[in-house]
């Protein structure tokens, strides 16, 4: 079995594992950074939406000898407005001017196809109006809303509200990012951009999904026991499925990649930039949503329920009166007791009971 096997396997069974929640305020103040940070790029310079949502009109060239900066200086000089130019794999160019009628159109068109030295009927006219363009952007926005509440009322339905809360932050959070990432980065934001965000909020949901499955599964009766407390029960939760979270992402991130800086970069694809950066961000956001913020969150909620803090002072309890206990044991040079109620912490390596028995068999 591979190494990564191995430690997946380990952390399975709670051999091993790493304190998840117990470093909780740590990984809030990363997200919160990095939200502030998204937020900062979206009010600073502003997302650069795409002529299908303000309307205007895409001129495709036949092959031309004109550089692409060219271009776009006499698509300016055209059109007065600014103008975006990209390189095609047949020698054309996708020439994109937002905020033009189709009146204006014809006169840009002839224009065009003056200073590129083609002929005018060689060159593809696409135009949208910027009503069209709002109706895009307003059933982007109903879709993305209804898609939340549907979320949160499915999963207060199949586990809780705490559950449904910390999956929807966790979204609020995924989407903040990836937006902000548009702001800064500049790419322009095009019905690909929304495929794009409602995909990995899919993703991220379903990957959130799968450690709350485990949680529930792992503190129903909880209450009955003074062996974990729910946060304990949540660390092995997310340690359980921790390196099937990272092997289904890197799975899923590798093909992105490609999208983006292969299609989008070096062969000039710029269609591909659109939805490819949001999922690229969106899948890499979801990954760390799931681990570092949704269970945490959950475990946070729950603690505040009198019930878990009964259960976790009775664990604590439990736990110092174990530990005096084997002081006392220690000192008296009997070795080390045998819990058989295993009450030490539950995400700290290999139970000491184990070595316990092992040492027993030794004497």
């Amino acid at each position: 079995m591979s190494k990564l096997g191995t430690l997946g396997a380990r952390l399975h069974r709670g051999e091993v594992g790493y304190d998840f929640v117990g470093k909780r305020k740590i990984w809030y103040g990363v997200s919160i950074l990095i939200t502030i940070l998204a937020i900062a790029g979206l009010f600073g310079r502003g997302l650069h939406m795409g002529i299908e949502f303000q309307g205007g009109a895409v001129f495709t060239t036949p092959k031309t000898g004109v550089s692409v900066s060219q271009a776009e200086s006499y698509a300016e000089e055209a059109s007065g407005h600014d103008a975006i130019v990209q390189g095609l794999g047949t020698g054309g160019m996708r020439i994109q001017v937002a905020g033009i009628d189709t009146d204006k159109s014809d006169a840009i068109k002839t224009e065009l196809a003056d200073k590129l030295k083609v002929d005018s009927e060689e060159i593809n006219a696409e135009l949208v109006g910027p009503s069209w363009g709002e109706q895009i952007a307003n059933k982007a926005w109903q879709g993305l809303a209804i898609f939340m509440v549907l979320v949160v009322i499915y999963l207060a339905i199949a586990f809780e509200w705490r559950m449904a809360l910390a999956a929807l932050v966790a979204l609020i959070h995924d989407i903040t990012i990836t937006v902000g990432i548009y702001a800064l980065v500049g790419f322009e934001v095009t019905p690909g951009t929304v495929i794009g965000l409602l995909t990995i909020l899919g993703y991220s949901l379903y990957d959130t999904v799968v450690v709350f499955d485990s949680l529930k599964e792992g503190t129903n009766g909880i209450t009955k026991q003074t062996r974990w407390t729910y946060r304990d029960v949540a660390n092995r939760s997310i340690n359980g499925t921790l390196v099937r979270s990272i092997n289904t992402t890197v799975v899923a991130l590798l093909p992105v990649a490609g999208l983006l800086f292969i299609g989008g970069g070096v062969l000039g694809a710029g269609m591909l930039n659109d939805i490819s950066l949001s999922i690229f961000v969106g899948l890499a956001a979801g990954a760390y949503s799931s681990i570092f913020i949704a269970t945490p969150l959950v475990a946070d909620l729950k603690e505040r329920e009198p019930e878990m803090k009964a259960l976790r002072r009775r664990v604590l309890a439990k736990r110092a009166q174990a530990g005096e206990g084997a002081t006392a044991v220690a000192a008296a040079g009997a070795g080390t007791a045998d819990d058989p109620e295993g009450s030490g912490p539950a995400v700290v390596g290999p139970r000491a009971g184990r070595s316990g028995r092992a040492s027993g068999k030794r004497r």
